[in-house]
């Protein structure tokens, strides 16, 4: 995958692993770097600490002492690992070592978690493609390089040192695994030294030793190879294997672009002696060169920009790992993540899942050229399992959340150091591609733009570049990094020929982050505000030294010599009020986009996220391909702004301050509750709504939404991941906060997403469940729903559901116990006969509800009178709807009579037809109106039948009237219906 380990031999802060027996140290200066590493190798950001003991005065860090309990504790299963492994002595220190290192780099990041469970890093692991060869001359298809004629064998891990005729038997072989970010060095380190482990993979090696350079470069004290080996695997301490020439011993380098090797006899002396202290650095150099340890092979990986800090004389094979360069790759890949533990229903949806995205991937689609590169593979799964397989059972997760750690994974901690030296100042190089691709990512987005000249990106990346240090940075910048955000493609030429070659983003949501993070860094800023911003900076650090040394001149000096200073001293104060203002213009601008009027009628955001990975089913809207939209801009601004997000930033070395996001917080609450009140699509309304959820902040989500008492979000395909969404950000509003109305009518909603949302049914006083397609065992959910103390539901829409008679009767149980439901919709729920006997059985004992509307369900005569009669019996019912069934005219008259109120039971209004005898119902309206509403997901058929029947009761009653009054109303009712039919014959309804 893409973690890789870490192993710290620096003196400092002990810390203790929360997955693994190992023990370090960490020089207090560089924390950051060392829980990357921390977390690459055990998967857990967590870091338990023991209590200090002793403190040195020359360095000012802490000496931690180790405790058992606190290990036994905190991992029992690891605790007694170790102490099987102590009591088995005498024990032989290899197979000690094979056990901690297979244990060690077994463990996955906390984001693995995502995919249902810790797996196996061999069932996730796919081989990507290594080809051998020196630089320059491989095929990559990554960047493009090609050498015309030239063929180059492909490795497999276990082949990298398998003997080449040319090599000496009696020396270790130098290998050198090349690639750039991304392409998957550190997972081939992984799986090399499991299969070691299990015995499957490099047998000819009694002892392979991973040692992190970036940890090495760390280290300033010298000490020997021995110590060296010793104090990060204790249990080789007294391995003979380090003591005589090496022989059959494997020393991996992982990550030597981080260290500085010089190869030059003045600079490193010669030493092969493995006990005699050196810098970690001498020592590689030394190993290398075969004067130490000359039988010892080493393999070293790195990026192509420091393949020549090892001569070539130095190598005996270069090799170059190039990702997954065919589909059948990528879809193994996909396959290890999507169908691992997949079971069930999640098993059908996962393989569909698959089954579309390999159909995406045949299309030569931009995911498909992003994924040559096994890092996007990754974020291309966990892009699909928080969008198909999120639930309230796993850890919450966000979509910002997802990219950050996805660039944390490649690039935390990792900095471009000055060439002066590690202890020079040196940038972040996340904030470094914040500067430049996020610049570029902007610009693209205000232009409406996802593809760029090579003139652009190397005018916007590096730009203000004006040193040789800089240059320097820039060079390795492009050649490591620039591809793993950008990638280049050819767009179709008009007259048939070789398009232009441009660039765009790997991923396109990859574009709409980085701008993101450029916009909330505050690096878009003018020229006055970059000025000031320095000046306050000079200024605000000389003011404490100029303060004291003005009030040691006050004695002798005039008062007046200190306006000037006093001026001075107030410039930062003003800076400040400034920068307050640039970030409330952040604020502004996360409003704006949000609310697009260009963008109101889009699909909803995580729709167009699912298609970007998925590919459109079916044609795309013709406006869809002329215009792009970036609506995923606005919601990574807010993301960013969450505390887990900047936690995750400031690991990858990008601070953004807590007065920064007040600032921007302040601000963007005054747009968004002016924003909010006005009436928004249901598309809108989800993008607003997912903002808030990537936002992470109860408190101001609470505020926001407090205004908000109606939800419409009709024929919004409500996934899972909506569902959660949904409640989610409703859970953040106080108790008593209660929506007036939510509408879910065609949302495909399904018993799981009941589930989901029953904390917000619970608070919504009508609800609209119209054509999801729910049947007998979403009645079940509902009737938990109603009998509910803390259900607020006053009118239920069940409508175009097929509930059938089974469902009646957990309707039945649910009219027993509600206290809250005053209006219940039931029109064509196929409920026949004895549905409507079922509910008969409920209403008589029901305490609340007012109306129950049961047209359009094939109910008979018989059953419809028995219905009437249980109303009659409820003390509170008093209409009922039964048009459209299948009633006799004398049916329809006998309900008419009934329901005026006979004897002890009470009156109820009965809905059965737009007449009643030889008068016009008063309520033919309201009749037409609902008929006309549901048309469209009808039995066209049956409803054109069933306004024939009143199309002939109409003449028939018009006939025998003598007024010339009710003759015209009868007239008017009568076109209304006829334009109706003819609406429905032409295949639409008015």
């Amino acid at each position: 995958m893409l973690q890789c380990w870490r192993h710290v031999p620096r003196t400092g802060t002990q810390w203790i692993s929360r997955a693994g027996g190992h023990r370090g140290f960490l020089d207090t200066a560089r924390t950051s770097h060392m829980m990357k590493g921390m977390e690459r190798l055990f998967g857990s950001s967590r870091v338990y600490r023991a209590q200090p003991v002793k403190h040195e005065a020359r360095t000012g860090s802490s000496w931690l002492r180790y405790s058992g309990r606190l290990w036994e504790k905190c991992f029992p299963v690891c605790a007694s690992q170790n102490r099987h492994l102590a009591s088995s002595s005498p024990s032989d220190p290899v197979e000690i070592h094979k056990r901690k290192l297979a244990l060690w780099f077994s463990h996955l990041p906390n984001e693995e978690k995502q995919f249902g469970g810790l797996f196996s890093p061999d069932t996730m692991h796919v081989e990507p493609l290594i080809l051998e060869g020196p630089p320059g001359e491989n095929v990559n298809p990554l960047t493009g390089r090609e050498t015309p004629g030239s063929v180059h064998r492909s490795l497999t891990v276990g082949e990298l040192f398998d003997p080449d005729p040319g090599w000496d038997p009696e020396q270790g072989q130098n290998v050198v695994l090349y690639g750039a970010v991304g392409t998957g060095k550190s997972t081939v380190v992984r799986k090399l030294v499991l299969d070691w482990c299990s015995g499957t993979t490099l047998a000819q090696f009694e002892l392979v030793v991973p040692l992190s350079c970036e940890d090495l470069s760390l280290q300033s004290r010298p000490t020997s190879l021995q110590a060296l080996v010793g104090r990060m695997y204790r249990h080789l301490r007294h391995s003979d294997h380090l003591r005589g020439d090496g022989r059959d011993v494997l020393f991996i380098f992982n990550g030597m672009e981080k260290m500085r090797l010089n190869f030059s006899i003045a600079a490193t002396e010669l030493c092969s002696n493995p006990e005699e202290p050196l810098h970690p650095g001498a020592i590689a150099v030394n190993l290398l060169r075969k004067y130490l340890l000359p039988e010892a092979s080493i393999l070293v990986t790195t990026r192509p920009s420091a393949l020549d800090k090892i001569p070539s004389k130095y190598v005996d094979r270069y090799t170059e790992i190039c990702g997954f360069t065919n589909i059948e790759q990528q879809r193994a890949y996909f396959t290890s993540r999507l169908l691992q533990q997949a079971e069930g229903q999640s098993g059908r949806d996962s393989q569909e899942l698959l089954e579309m995205l390999y159909l995406n991937l045949q299309r030569e689609s931009q995911i498909a050229a992003a994924c040559f590169l096994p890092s996007y593979c990754w974020l291309t799964c966990a892009t699909l399992h928080f969008l198909h397989f999120t639930d309230v059972r796993a850890p919450i997760r966000t979509l910002t959340g997802i990219y950050t750690s996805f660039l944390r994974l490649n690039f935390g901690g990792e900095i471009l150091e000055a060439a002066g030296g590690p202890n020079q100042q040196g940038i972040s190089l996340m904030h470094y591609v914040a500067k430049t691709v996020g610049k570029l990512a902007y610009e693209g987005i205000t232009c409406k733009r996802t593809s760029f000249t090579k003139e652009e990106v190397m005018e916007k990346i590096g730009e203000e570049d004006d040193s040789d240090e800089e240059l320097r940075q820039l060079a390795v910048f492009r050649t490591d990094v620039l591809g793993f955000f950008l990638a280049r493609c050819v767009q179709s030429s008009p007259a048939g020929g070789m398009g232009e070659i441009r660039y765009v983003f790997t991923v396109p949501a990859m574009q709409e982050y980085l701008a993101a993070l450029y916009v909330v860094l505050g690096e878009k800023k003018t020229v006055l505000e970059k000025l000031g911003k320095g000046a306050s900076e000079v200024i605000g650090q000389a003011s404490d030294d100029l303060t004291t040394l003005l009030n040691v001149l006050s004695k002798f000096l005039p008062l007046r010599v200190f306006a000037f200073f006093n001026l001075l001293k107030m410039f930062p104060r003003l800076y400040s009020r400034i920068s307050g203002h640039s970030n409330g213009k952040i604020g502004k601008t996360m409003a704006s986009e949000m609310f697009k009027t260009e963008d109101q009628f889009n699909e909803d955001v995580l729709d167009q996220v699912e298609q970007s990975v998925l590919g459109v089913q079916g044609p795309a809207p013709l406006e869809r391909q002329e215009q792009e939209s970036f609506e995923l801009f606005p919601i990574f601004m807010g993301g960013l702004l969450s505390h887990g997000n900047r936690v995750l930033l400031d690991q990858l070395g990008i601070s953004i301050r807590t007065t920064a996001v007040v600032q921007i917080t302040r601000t963007l609450k005054r747009h968004l509750l002016r924003n909010s009140q006005k009436q928004m699509p249901p598309e809108e309304l989800v993008d607003f709504l997912f903002f808030l959820y990537e936002f992470q902040n109860q408190r101001f989500t609470a505020e926001v939404l407090g205004s908000l008492s109606a939800l419409n979000l009709s024929r919004v395909r409500m996934t899972p991941l909506k569902c959660f969404v949904l409640a989610a950000v409703l859970a953040c509003t106080p108790p008593r906060h209660v929506l007036e109305s939510l509408d879910l009518s065609s949302c495909s909603l399904t018993c799981e997403s009941l589930d989901t949302l029953r904390p917000v049914l619970l608070r919504c006083k009508t609800v609209n469940l119209q054509c999801n397609n729910l049947g007998p065992e979403a009645c079940d959910h509902l009737r938990s729903l109603l009998i509910d103390s803390a259900c607020a539901v006053q009118s239920l829409h069940l409508c175009d559901n097929p509930l059938s008679e089974s469902s009646a009767r957990s309707l039945a149980e649910a009219l027993l116990e509600s206290r809250s439901l005053r209006h219940l919709s039931l029109m064509n729920t196929d409920l026949g006969d004895g549905g409507a006997r079922e509910l008969a059985s409920g209403l008589g004992g029901n305490q609340g509800l007012e109306e129950i509307n049961m047209a359009y369900n094939s109910i008979g005569d018989n059953a419809a009178l028995q219905l009437l009669d249980a109303c009659r019996a409820n003390p509170t019912l008093n209409t009922i709807h039964l048009y459209l069934n299948e009633l006799s005219e004398s049916g329809k008259h006998s309900l008419h009579s009934r329901g005026l109120g006979q004897g002890e039971s009470g009156r109820v209004k009965v809905l059965a037809s737009i007449t009643q005898g030889d008068e016009l119902s008063e309520d033919w309206e309201l009749i037409l109106n609902n008929i006309r509403s549901h048309a469209t997901s009808w039995n066209r058929q049956r409803v054109r039948e069933n306004l024939q029947r009143f199309l002939q009761e109409l003449k028939g009653a018009r006939q025998q009237n003598r007024s010339v009054g009710k003759k015209l109303s009868f007239w008017r009712v009568q076109r209304q219906v006829a334009e109706e039919i003819r609406n429905l014959e032409k295949g639409t309804s008015s």
